[in-house]
């Protein structure tokens, strides 16, 4: 029995759904943390301790209030948006490296004894992705969004990497170079020019 390949509408609409559902995750567990007073944070991720690991993946569901929860929903949205368009796979690919690669790099280079949160690490990657994206692609429509995300986000790209304290810096550059990463490794997984619209959004193995 075979199933018919999913067209490349659904395959968008599960990316966005992908996207929103992540966000409904981030609100819900912090309406949560508000009841519980704020204990929820602690699991966020903690340098050089190997039990702070754990907080790669839930570091960026946690946020210190609605004030940090809303800054960063906002720009999650428009930018994984932008991402949902080359479907579910890339989606996917790009919160897993930008979440490792950022997490990794603040428990190995934040200070001792600090605890990490919120999802601006996800949305530094998500920017630098969209920018780095057209570099490594070269197709002009890339080229297009990377310079709008530019435009948008390039002075928060610039001054969030700028170490300040009680912002982890630490998760916006390492976040960023997740991005990056993950650009070069999605575009990898393209398929060469001449392919079909379905290939070129890389619902194909």
């Amino acid at each position: 029995m075979s199933t018919s390949p999913l067209r490349p509408r659904d395959d968008r609409r599960d990316a966005l759904l992908l996207v929103v559902g992540l966000v409904a995750v981030m609100w819900v567990v912090e309406v949560v943390d508000q009841v519980l007073g704020g204990r929820l944070d602690r699991y966020g991720i903690e340098p050089h301790d190997a039990d702070g690991l754990a907080g790669i993946v839930s570091a960026p569901f946690l946020h210190a209030g609605f004030g940090h929860l809303i800054g960063n929903t906002i720009p999650f949205l428009i930018l994984g948006a932008a991402i949902a368009l080359s479907g579910l796979r890339t989606v996917v690919l790009v919160v897993a490296i930008v979440a490792v690669v950022g997490g990794l790099g603040t428990w190995l280079v934040a200070p001792s004894g600090t605890d990490h949160i919120g999802a601006s690490g996800l949305v530094f990657g998500f920017a630098t992705y969209l920018i780095a994206r057209g570099i490594f692609s070269r197709r002009l429509p890339h080229l297009a969004v990377g310079v709008i995300v530019a435009a948008l986000y390039g002075t928060t790209l610039v001054f969030g990497v700028v170490p300040e304290d009680g912002i982890s810096w630490q998760g916006h550059l390492f976040g960023a170079i997740g991005g990056v990463l993950a650009a070069r490794y999605v575009d990898r997984r393209q398929p060469a020019g001449g392919a079909s619209q379905r290939e070129a959004l890389g619902l194909t193995p």
